[in-house]
C-alpha cells in the first residue's frame, strides 16, 4: 500500500485533534472530489514499518484525540490489509483513542455486497473504526456548512452501535454543532 500523505495535527477529519492519513489508491472517481491526486495507486510512497511507528508516536501526547483514515479510498481492497494491522494496533497501544474512516462506499455495499470493498478483511477492519463517514462524495449536494462531510447524501455512522443493532445507527455530534444554533 502506498499512501499519499499524513498530516499531524489535523482539525478537518474528525473530532479533536488527530493524525490523519490519506492512502493512495480508489476506483470511485467522484466528480468534484477535492483529492484526485490520490485515485493512483502508485502516487506517494510505500506504507513501511517505519511509517506506521511514526504515527503510532504521533498520537502518544493526551491532546491528540484519534486517527482518521481517507484518501484515496481505504476501502479498495488493496488498502485494507495494511490498514487493518495499524489500526489494530492503535487500538491495542491507544484503546481510549478514535478511529475514524472516510469511504465513498455505503455502508450497505461494505457489508452487504455485491461491492470490491466487501471483502474477507473488511469485517475485522470495521471492528476497530469508530466512526464511518460513508457515502460518494456528490457534487449536486456539496455543503460546506456541513460538519465532516462534503455532501448531504453522506453519513456519519457510529460502527460499534450498528454493529451491535445491526442497522445503521447514525453518530451523534455535540447538539450545538448539529442545530447549526451557535
Amino acid at each position: 500500500m502506498n499512501y499519499a500523505e499524513i498530516k499531524y495535527c489535523d482539525i478537518a477529519n474528525g473530532v479533536g485533534v488527530r493524525t490523519t492519513l490519506f492512502v493512495s489508491g480508489c476506483r470511485n472517481h467522484c466528480p468534484g472530489c477535492f483529492n484526485t491526486g490520490t485515485w493512483s495507486f502508485e502516487v506517494g510512497e510505500p506504507f513501511t514499518p517505519q511509517v506506521e511507528d511514526e504515527i503510532i508516536s504521533s498520537l502518544e501526547p493526551a491532546y491528540v484525540a484519534g486517527l482518521t483514515l481517507l484518501g484515496g479510498e481505504p476501502m479498495e481492497p488493496e488498502n485494507q490489509v495494511e490498514l487493518l494491522g495499524l489500526v489494530r494496533r492503535v487500538k491495542e497501544v491507544y484503546p481510549t483513542k478514535t478511529i475514524w474512516a472516510y469511504t465513498g462506499f455505503t455502508w450497505e455495499e461494505l457489508t452487504q455486497g455485491p461491492s470490491r470493498g466487501c471483502t474477507d478483511t473488511l469485517p475485522l477492519l470495521l471492528e476497530h473504526i469508530d466512526v464511518l463517514v460513508d457515502g460518494p462524495f456528490i457534487l449536486d449536494q456539496k455543503d460546506i456548512s456541513l460538519r465532516f462531510k462534503g455532501s448531504s447524501n453522506q453519513r456519519l455512522i457510529d460502527v460499534p452501535k450498528t454493529l451491535a443493532a445491526g442497522n445503521v445507527v447514525l453518530w451523534e455530534d455535540e447538539p450545538v454543532f448539529s442545530s447549526h444554533a451557535w
